[in-house]
């Protein structure tokens, strides 16, 4: 039975993740003036292995369980990893509403990857919103009179990587808590994060540096992430989830006031399928999920006890 309250809370935490998210993007893409990807991929790992350590602890959870090695879970922590290194190399050189569109596609593509590795069924509607979600995407993403930016394709590597972990996700032991699991996310990127550092001969604080900008970022995408677990402990996901989308036209508006940046009208239409075809997508998979438990408790009520 719906609780609207919980849900409007939880609407709200959900709005207000996505929005601290959208901030942080764009104090990651500030500090591009004065920080290499390799440095503010260190930074925020680093911080974020401090930050979420300390809920998993101040939460009473296990960081020592051995399962965070299994290799299913090592494969997700080498997506999430990917996935932030294409977010980082996209923010620092692509628009944020291009960013924002492209990356927010990754329920289309969890989709797809559900029918192709998990042999979920799909029926005609879901396909035709998954086709329309990619047609989004590609408008998104389309050449101008100047042909195509390929550093777009960092932004495409976010997205794929960002999919490849939540479909992956579905696959882990539900009893290890999120907390714990961006704990270990962390450790496991940290050594890259410093050998990278060490390759590129940039283990230094630039002349520049300005603290304000790098803890705004590590400020803001903590506060999102925190708001968006919240969330989605409070109220329904079928409620909450579809709200996610308000990323896009955060990113949107910030990226008109604060960098100047002037949206075409193919670039506003493929934001408008990408997000309609994730809210149908996630609206058809909450029908489906109610049908087959309807069905089952159907089933066990014909039995003869």
């Amino acid at each position: 039975m719906m609780d609207t309250p919980r849900n409007t809370r939880g609407i709200l935490l959900m709005l207000l993740s996505m929005a601290s998210f959208a901030v942080g993007d764009i104090f990651i893409k500030m500090s591009g003036a004065f920080l290499s990807p390799a440095q503010t991929m260190f930074i925020l790992i680093s911080s974020g292995l401090i930050i979420f350590a300390v809920i998993a602890l101040a939460k009473g959870e296990k960081l020592n369980d051995r399962r965070a090695f299994a290799p299913i879970l090592l494969l997700r922590y080498f997506t999430e990893m990917v996935g932030l290194l294409g977010m980082i190399m996209a923010l620092t050189n692509v628009p944020l509403s291009i960013v924002g569109a492209v990356t927010q596609a990754s329920p289309i593509l969890v989709a797809l990857g559900s029918v192709i590795f998990l042999k979920e069924i799909v029926g005609w509607r879901r396909w035709s919103s998954i086709t329309a979600g990619f047609l989004g995407v590609l408008l998104v993403i389309q050449p101008g009179e100047q042909g195509l930016d390929y550093s777009v394709a960092w932004a495409v590597i976010a997205l794929v990587a960002f999919s490849s972990r939540d479909l992956i996700t579905r696959l882990t032991p539900p009893d290890i808590a999120s907390a714990s699991l961006a704990t270990f996310t962390m450790v496991s990127a940290f050594p890259f994060t410093v050998i990278w550092l060490l390759i590129n001969d940039e283990v230094y604080v630039p002349a520049d540096f300005n603290w304000l900008v790098v803890a705004y970022m590590v400020v803001f995408a903590s506060v999102g992430y925190l708001l968006l677990i919240t969330s989605l402990r409070v109220g329904e996901l079928s409620a909450i989830m579809p709200f996610r989308y308000s990323r896009i036209v955060f990113l949107l508006i910030l990226g008109v006031l604060v960098f100047g940046e002037r949206p075409s009208v193919s670039m506003l239409l493929g934001s408008a399928l990408v997000i309609f075809s994730g809210v149908y997508i996630m609206w058809r998979e909450h029908q489906s999920r109610a049908i087959t438990s309807t069905r089952l408790h159907q089933n066990d009520a014909s039995k003869p006890s």
